[in-house]
C-alpha cells in the first residue's frame, strides 16, 4: 500500500450530559510509525468499503478557510486540528446520540493524490488475559463500526475549482444522517449524488436497448455486461466512466451508446462511483411496502413471474420451497 502520513494527531470529545461535550487536546502531532500507519490504514479500509455522500464548500466555510491557512503556511498543522474539533465539538453538541470519542486529524497521501481524513472513533472496553492467565480490562478503537468520517480531496480541491465531489461523508444512522451535520461543521452542500448518477445510467441503458431495438434476451445480455462492468470498476476501486463502457455495448448502423447518451438530457457525468444497491435493479426487480416485500431475478419475469398491468397483479409459479412450508403450516 502506497500510503504515506505526513501530519496525523488525535484529540477527544467527551459527552458530559445532554448539551455539553468536553475537548481533551493532544498538544502534540503524533510519531510517524507502524502503528499509525496501520490505523490510518484501516480507516481508509473501512471508509472505502462504506456509502458516501459527496460534496462541496459553501461560500464562506470556515473549515475552508483554515484548510488555506495551513495550505498557505500561516498555521501548522496541529494549531489547525485543535481550532477544528472545537467547531466539530459545537456541532456535534447539538445531537444527543453523538457520543464523543477519540478524534483523527490525518493528512496523508495515497497514490499520489493528497488527503485530510478527519475521524470520531469509539472506545470500546473488552478482557486480556495476561500471560499468568489474569484477567484484565482493556480498551480499543473501535474502527470496524466507525461511521463518523469525512475525507477531503486536497489535490482535487486545489485544481479542479468545478468539482463537486471533494469532500466525501460516511452515509450514517436513522434520522439525521451523520453526513448533515459533518456538512454543518464542514461548512459545506451535497454535490454530486452517486445514487442518482446510477439510477440515470440504469434506465439510460434500458432507453438505449429500446432505442436500438434489442430483443429481450438481446438486452438481458446487456444488462448483464452493464452489471459486470460496473461490478468490476467497484471491486477494483474505480469509478465507471461512460466512455469506457460505451465500447462494449452493441451499436446500431446509426447509434453507438455514447452519441445516444449526447443526444438525451441524462445529466450524466463522464466519471461517478458505483452505487452497488442501485446497480442491483439491472439484475433483480425489487420493492416493499403496505408488509409486503417482493424481491426476484429479472430474467424470471415473462417465465416462472407474469405482471398483468391492468390489473396490477403479479402471478409467481414455483414459489421458494422455505416459503411453501411455511403456508402449509399456517394453512393446517
Amino acid at each position: 500500500m502506497s500510503l504515506q502520513i505526513e501530519q496525523i494527531v488525535l484529540h477527544q470529545l467527551i459527552r458530559k450530559n445532554e448539551n455539553e461535550i468536553d475537548v481533551v487536546l493532544r498538544d502534540s502531532l503524533l510519531e510517524n510509525h507502524q502503528v499509525v500507519t496501520d490505523l490510518i490504514a484501516d480507516v481508509n479500509r473501512i471508509y472505502n468499503n462504506k456509502a458516501k455522500a459527496y460534496g462541496l464548500f459553501n461560500e464562506g466555510s470556515l473549515f475552508e478557510a483554515s484548510v488555506k491557512e495551513m495550505k498557505l503556511g500561516n498555521q501548522d498543522f496541529l494549531n489547525f486540528s485543535q481550532e477544528s474539533v472545537k467547531q466539530l465539538r459545537n456541532e456535534l453538541a447539538k445531537y444527543p446520540f453523538a457520543e464523543g470519542g477519540t478524534v483523527v486529524f490525518c493528512q496523508y497521501r495515497y497514490l499520489a493524490v493528497e488527503y485530510l481524513l478527519i475521524a470520531v472513533l469509539n472506545t470500546c472496553h473488552s478482557m486480556l488475559v495476561n500471560e499468568k492467565l489474569e484477567i484484565n480490562q482493556t480498551q480499543y478503537l473501535d474502527i470496524d463500526h466507525a461511521d463518523i468520517i469525512a475525507r477531503m480531496d486536497i489535490t482535487e480541491w486545489q485544481t479542479d475549482p468545478n468539482s463537486k465531489r471533494y469532500l466525501t461523508f460516511l452515509k450514517g444512522r436513522v434520522g439525521r444522517k451523520v453526513s448533515d451535520f459533518f456538512m454543518d461543521y464542514l461548512g459545506a452542500s451535497e454535490g454530486l449524488n452517486a445514487k442518482n448518477q446510477n439510477k440515470s445510467l440504469v434506465k439510460a441503458v434500458d432507453d438505449y436497448c429500446q432505442e436500438i431495438q434489442l430483443d429481450k434476451q438481446e438486452k438481458k445480455a446487456v444488462r448483464e455486461q452493464v452489471y459486470g462492468y460496473c461490478k468490476g470498476q467497484l471491486e477494483a476501486g474505480e469509478e465507471i466512466r461512460l466512455s469506457n463502457l460505451a465500447k462494449e455495448l452493441p451499436t446500431s448502423d446509426d447509434n453507438d451508446f455514447s452519441s445516444f447518451l449526447a443526444s438525451q438530457d441524462y445529466d450524466l457525468d463522464e466519471e461517478f462511483p458505483v452505487d452497488r444497491s442501485t446497480l442491483r435493479q439491472l439484475k433483480k426487480f425489487s420493492g416493499s411496502g403496505g408488509g409486503l416485500t417482493i424481491n426476484f431475478d429479472s430474467d424470471l419475469l415473462g417465465e416462472r413471474i407474469k405482471w398483468d398491468a391492468q390489473s396490477d397483479t403479479l402471478v409467481i409459479k414455483g414459489i421458494p420451497p422455505n416459503l411453501r412450508d411455511q403456508l402449509q403450516r399456517n394453512n393446517s
